[in-house]
């Protein structure tokens, strides 16, 4: 190889290099830290980006996605003397990445030191039953003093998540007995709560039943009644017309009578009459009372008067 091809490749190669050193491709939600001869001089931002060889220097990149942090299980003790082991997670996100370069040297780092001190000021205020049923307020003071210390680094604390509380393994034993003791008691309480209420429910249906049995009665002995009465109304109707038409029919004969000029005399003779066509008979006899006898003879008197009546017409 001669000394002209390798003047060319030294002259590929420095060219190569200062393009790598003066052209920077930051790709999204990245931002780099540039220094101009050991002083911060400007950022980074998503994009082709021009360097200057040599002077200026990209000292960090910085993701300004949320990450997470997880911090080692802590063993703390509760106001009343019990070790118990909390796992906590921390969601942070950088949003000063000049503070977060220049303001501490390993902000994650500092974040996992002032979470676990606050963890143990936070739990050594609470019994161990409020550090168990008190997550979300575990996580919210945590979150709070994070939040006032990484101001200055330029990283914000989105959140903080207690992930485990884990007591002593005989407090925990004694633990499972009581709830399954409680769970015992709850289902006893159920059991006899459900019977109480399967009796009311009995007693109240009896009860509707009753009712109803007496309201179906009741209505009966109404219609009953109502039956009876419209029947008794209806057979007076009836009696009161019978009687209406008997007046009607003897109030017609009367007057029938009164039309033919008939008197008490006349119609007495036609009776007798009557009588005397019936003991025609030979098989019928004809009994009169004594006291009749008179009344026979005007009969006989009326009968003649009637008999020249009759000639005379």
């Amino acid at each position: 190889m001669s000394w002209e091809w390798i003047v060319i490749l030294v002259i590929i190669l420095v060219v190569v290099v200062f393009i790598s050193l003066t052209v920077k491709i930051v790709p999204q939600q990245r931002v780099g830290v540039v220094e101009r001869l050991g002083k911060f001089n400007r950022l980074l931002n998503p994009g082709l980006n021009i360097l200057i060889p040599v002077i200026d220097q990209v000292r960090v990149f910085h993701d300004l996605r949320i990450q997470q942090a997880n911090v080692p299980p802590q063993t703390v003790i509760t106001k009343d003397n019990v070790q118990v082991q909390i796992d906590t997670i921390i969601f942070y996100q950088v949003v000063g990445p000049e503070q977060a370069t220049y303001g501490i040297s390993d902000y994650v780092y500092g974040v996992r030191n002032i979470s676990t001190a606050t963890m143990r000021q936070i739990i050594g205020k609470l019994e161990l039953d409020e550090t168990l049923s008190g997550r979300e307020k575990i996580s919210t003071e945590i979150r709070i003093a994070l939040d006032e210390a990484t101001e200055k680094w330029g990283v914000r604390i989105e959140r903080v998540e207690v992930i485990d509380i884990k007591p002593p393994l005989d407090i925990q034993e004694a633990m499972d007995k009581q709830m399954k003791a409680e769970r015992s008691k709850r289902a006893i309480v159920l059991e006899a709560e459900a019977a109480k209420q399967d009796m009311i429910l009995r007693a109240e249906g009896d009860k509707q039943s009753k009712i109803l049995k007496a309201e179906g009665d009741k209505e009966a002995r109404i219609r009953e009644a109502e039956g009876l009465r419209q029947a008794q109304e209806l057979e007076a109707q009836g009696e009161a017309k019978a009687i209406q038409a008997v007046a009607e029919a003897e109030k017609a004969r009367i007057q029938m009578l009164r039309d033919a000029a008939l008197t008490e005399q006349v119609l007495a003779y036609q009776s007798f009459e009557a009588l005397k066509e019936v003991a025609k008979g030979p098989a019928n006899k004809v009994f009169i009372p004594s006291n009749a006898v008179e009344t026979l003879g005007s009969l006989g008197a009326i009968g003649e008067l009637f008999k020249e009546g009759k000639g005379a017409k």
